[in-house]
């Protein structure tokens, strides 16, 4: 059943075949359609997965076409027209400045009292008696410490405040128990106020250990200050313009919104009903222009957590559903992807000795697999030296580093 926002007197549908060729071309898939625009490529795709540092750069570096991971470094950190930040599901993205203001209104300010009540309760379990007035007390002197020093580590702030390394527990009681200084949990909650952001890594660009810097400091004007509601609107049109068309569920999942607070974001934008392949779903508005078959081949090795890959709850019209509990974890993350003409054909992994392993879980033909074959060759080049980890291995990669 649709959901309607105003009367309309057709409803357009749109297949697989129109869905996968929107995809090739607008999110630089294309060889015709890539750019060495890092800027470009996010903006496209929304934002980049940053979970996974690696990620960040792959994603742009299968993008562009004269791939560089000095330019994805010189766009974070020098020019500063990317910005690492908390946002939706709780997930750490890379993004332009703009959209960034979008993500923190729409989704990173409502997260803001759960990450509280989860500090303070892990503040009741380690003894301190009352728990609002140390983070307003922890707060105030990690941020002095902060303009002090410029920039830090958080093991740095944790030097110049040892009172504030109170051990706490995290996931008490689960397989995976572990401990956390507690001043270290102040500087997450900063980052989602938009207090403190991220600045260079403590090692290379595959380092997730980042030193911090406040915000203001390091983005002119900062993330927050947007209209809850009107950012979800104009985020929810930038999604379906990069993703769409699409389903409620897809646009709720990837930002984690509830469902009023999706509805009312697809109202906003004015988005306009569509059949998917005898589904409901939504198309940004006015955004009916065909794309075709693309009149070129064309395929990428993809990295784990990439947003073409995570861009959609609902797979099946871009990978064999037999195929996804060999190329997903079990709490749905994406290993590293082959892609070819729309579709997910098998996934890939670095090896210890450099080398690119991969598996086709499909007959994608000779010429294909000679493209892969090629393109699993030039990301061993860009590598090198660099070796990695997926941090979130799928069935596939644990096979394949064996």
């Amino acid at each position: 059943m649709f959901a309607t926002l105003e009367p309309m007197a057709v409803v357009r549908s749109f297949g697989a075949a129109e869905r996968q060729a929107r995809l090739a071309t607008r999110h630089h898939l294309l060889p015709s359609a890539r750019t060495d625009d890092v800027v470009k490529i996010a903006t496209d795709l929304i934002g980049l997965h940053s979970t996974d540092p690696v990620s960040v750069y792959l994603s742009a570096t299968a993008r562009m076409a004269n791939p560089s991971l000095t330019a994805i470094e010189t766009a974070l950190y020098d020019h500063r027209t990317l910005v690492r930040h908390h946002a939706m599901r709780r997930t750490l993205w890379v993004f332009t400045p703009h959209i960034a203001r979008l993500a923190h209104a729409s989704s990173t300010a409502g997260l803001l009292a759960t990450e509280r009540r989860a500090f303070l309760k892990m503040l009741d379990s380690a003894g301190v008696p009352d728990g609002d007035t140390w983070i307003r007390d922890a707060r105030r002197d990690l941020l002095a410490a902060l303009d002090e020093l410029c920039v830090a580590t958080a093991r740095q702030l944790g030097d110049a405040l040892p009172a504030l390394k109170v051990p706490l527990t995290l996931s008490a009681g689960k397989a995976y128990e572990g401990t956390q200084s507690a001043h270290t949990r102040v500087l997450l909650l900063l980052g989602f106020e938009g207090t403190v952001v991220r600045a260079r890594p403590t090692g290379t660009w595959i380092n997730g250990q980042y030193r911090w810097t406040a915000m203001d400091t390091w983005l002119p004007g900062g993330v927050a200050g947007a209209d809850p509601g009107e950012a979800a609107g104009a985020l929810a049109d930038l999604w379906l313009r990069a993703f769409g068309p699409a389903t409620s569920t897809d646009l709720q999942w990837w930002t984690g919104w509830t469902g009023a607070v999706t509805a009312k974001a697809l109202a906003r934008a004015r988005a306009e009903p569509v059949e998917l392949d005898g589904d409901g779903g939504w198309i940004a508005a006015g955004d009916y222009e065909r794309t075709g078959s693309p009149a070129e081949p064309w395929v990428a090795l993809l990295p784990g957590l990439d947003p073409t890959t995570m861009g959609w709850k609902r797979r099946d019209w871009y990978v064999d559903p037999s195929h996804t509990s060999r190329l997903f974890d079990g709490n749905g993350n994406a290993g590293p992807m082959i892609w070819a003409d729309g579709r997910i054909v098998g996934g890939w992994v670095q090896r210890n000795d450099g080398t690119i392993a991969y598996q086709l879980l499909e007959d994608v033909g000779a010429e294909h697999r000679r493209a892969i074959e090629q393109a699993a060759h030039d990301l061993e080049m860009l590598l090198v030296p660099t070796r990695f980890s997926v941090r979130f291995p799928a069935p596939l990669q644990v096979e394949l580093r064996k």
